[in-house]
């Protein structure tokens, strides 16, 4: 009964192309939505679960958009293959960066994951050799699975669907698992988890580190997606509380054909 209403969304997600085959807003911005839903879903486990703040989150989605991008333009590695090592990377990364900045707390966390965003962001800029600055890098080939390519909009939102609903499921059970409640009881009172046990620089650790993989997944596919990335593009999805309501990317980064659609793109 816990997955009820997980496996009701499922069903709810794939008969919506079937319901509604041509409607671009079911097809195209649901693909974009369910990006968002991947993202959105890791930073749940880390702040609405851990109570741990991330304001420079978005550079994990970045990190992963940017390994595919060099990888299959510039070594011509497989897609998948680029995807695990952009996961790999970021994964690594967080782990690094968890453990000395979560020992932090309040206004002082959040600048300081603000600060790590800003960093990576420059990084992508200013290493013009590797990521293009900010030009970007164009000419991504489309995602190839085992022989299936996924070139079209009706594929990718069911490749995108079925990724969100793979993050959903791994979060529901992480939610449920002796993590989750470790996760739980740190974000209730840290220093009464560290008493009862916990080894709560551990959780928080292991949280960062899983909400850093489903955003640089998530930024894979997008890069894959869009056969194109650029630091706008990263900026573009960073959260609501590091950029004003309403904003636009200064820079489209996306098809063409959408660009023509939105004002000043």
């Amino acid at each position: 009964m816990r997955l009820a209403g997980f496996y009701l969304f499922a069903v709810f997600a794939a008969l919506l192309p079937i319901l509604f085959p041509d409607n671009y807003f079911v097809i195209v911005i649901g693909a974009s939505a369910g990006l968002n839903v991947m993202l959105a879903v890791g930073l749940n486990l880390l702040i609405g679960y851990a109570g741990q703040i991330s304001l420079g989150h978005a550079a994990f989605f970045g990190m992963g958009a940017y390994a595919s991008a060099i990888l299959t333009t510039r070594f011509a590695w497989p897609g998948l293959l680029a995807m695990a090592a952009g996961l790999l990377v970021a994964g690594s990364i967080a782990w690094l960066f968890a453990r000395p900045i979560l020992r932090l707390r309040g206004h002082y966390l959040a600048m300081a994951t603000l600060g790590f965003g800003i960093i990576i962001h420059v990084i992508m800029v200013q290493a013009t050799h590797w990521t293009g600055g900010p030009d970007g890098l164009s000419g991504i080939p489309p995602l190839n699975l085992l022989g299936w390519t996924v070139d079209g909009d009706r594929q990718w939102y069911g490749v995108i669907a079925a990724a969100m609903l793979l993050t959903i499921w791994l979060s529901l059970n992480i939610v449920d698992s002796r993590i989750g409640r470790a996760l739980r009881a740190v974000r209730g009172s840290e220093f009464a988890a560290q008493m009862m046990g916990v080894d709560t620089a551990s959780a928080k650790t292991q949280v960062f580190v899983v909400s850093a993989l489903f955003a640089a997944f998530a930024g894979s596919l997008f890069a894959h997606q869009q056969a194109f990335v650029s630091p706008e593009c990263w900026a573009a999805w960073r959260q609501p509380l590091a950029r004003p309501a309403g904003r636009l990317p200064s820079r489209c980064c996306i098809r063409d054909w959408w660009c023509s659609k939105i004002t000043k793109c």
